[in-house]
């Protein structure tokens, strides 16, 4: 039986990032016999841009750098993505956007069951981000339901020396596990 491995993209580049805490507190939370990896160079990923010919292909628009391709290869070898995200101006970090626009000619997302999860320090817990990232999702036609999201408001007061510690948002995060792996079994 094949080994079922999650891929975890943080929408921030900061390294003690609460968003990158979650999802490592999210992975710990999965079943032993599940591989879960967080992808590292968001930030190396060259602007998106739909005209730009890549030298050696006739279809304008998919410039492959080695950046780019470590990301579509990452999400290639994943079963299901969990994408945890800030809010920055009311809607996703560029960078994560970016990355993911990336993903929309070639349909790498298409069907692939996904979590997307918001937090911020604010009451809010980052909705807006949270609905611009799960229209993202939508257009880019990954597999997931009414339960395929969360929203982590006052984030700061949740995690204790490096780990997600409040009990209500643990629970959160396990029904966030449980939902994924259904998805990737349904």
């Amino acid at each position: 039986m094949k080994r079922i491995h999650i891929l975890g993209i943080s929408g921030s580049l900061r390294a003690d990032s609460t968003n990158t805490i979650i999802l490592k507190t999210l992975g710990s939370l999965l079943p032993s016999d599940i591989t879960f990896e967080i992808f590292e160079g968001l930030d190396k990923i060259e602007h998106f841009s739909p005209g730009v010919d890549s030298p050696g292909l006739s279809t304008p628009g998919l410039f492959d750098s080695e950046a780019v391709k470590r990301f579509k290869t990452a999400i290639a070898q994943a079963d299901a993505v969990v994408i945890c995200t800030p809010e920055y101006a009311f809607g996703v970090p560029g960078t994560l956007k970016n990355a993911l626009d990336w993903t929309v000619g070639t349909g790498d997302l298409n069907d692939k069951p996904v979590s997307a999860i918001s937090a911020s320090p604010l009451n809010s817990g980052g909705n807006n981000a949270l609905a611009s990232l799960l229209l993202t999702l939508t257009a880019l036609g990954t597999k997931k339901n009414e339960a395929s999201a969360l929203s982590i408001p006052n984030v700061k007061g949740k995690i204790t020396d490096g780990r997600v510690t409040d009990a209500h948002t643990l629970n959160e995060l396990r029904t966030q596990c449980a939902n994924l792996l259904g998805l990737v079994g349904g």
